[in-house]
């Protein structure tokens, strides 16, 4: 039995909107959560936003998440988002929602499936190729 993936609402990084994960219920969601500093999320990241440019965004939603708890300084995070995403960027109040989704270390990737369920939790050792594999079970 899957969990329910817990709802949340979050600013986008530019300080413009929120975002409520409850809009996207009936689509598959995937989130990436990541900080500025950190290599992994150097390496994966690009390769997330290549598969964001081929999605269907009527049937998936992608969106990143910095964990501005994790990083240095917020400004860092806007500066990285800015700079290299073209993806939605969401900042997580210091690190309320990468607890929440019980993350372990960066990055960490959730997919979550139309119902609104926890399909798969990736921490930062996952590969890409198994984060797609995951992604291609219900989409």
């Amino acid at each position: 039995m899957s969990e329910k993936a817990p709802l949340f609402e979050l600013p986008y990084i530019n300080g413009e909107k929120t975002y409520k994960l409850k809009n996207d219920l009936g689509k598959v969601v995937l989130l990436t959560f990541w900080v500025s500093w950190c290599p992994d999320c150097g390496k994966d990241l690009p390769k997330k936003e290549q598969l964001y440019k081929t999605m269907d965004h009527e049937k998936v939603q992608m969106m990143t998440i910095n964990v501005t708890g994790r990083e240095r300084n917020a400004e860092e995070g806007l500066e990285y988002s800015q700079k290299f995403l073209s993806q939605p960027t969401l900042a997580d109040e210091g690190r309320s929602i990468y607890d929440l989704y019980k993350c372990e270390g960066v990055p960490s990737t959730v997919i979550i499936n139309q119902k609104g369920e926890v399909h798969a939790n990736f921490g930062d050792q996952a590969s890409f190729l198994d984060i797609v594999s995951k992604l291609g079970e219900i989409i």
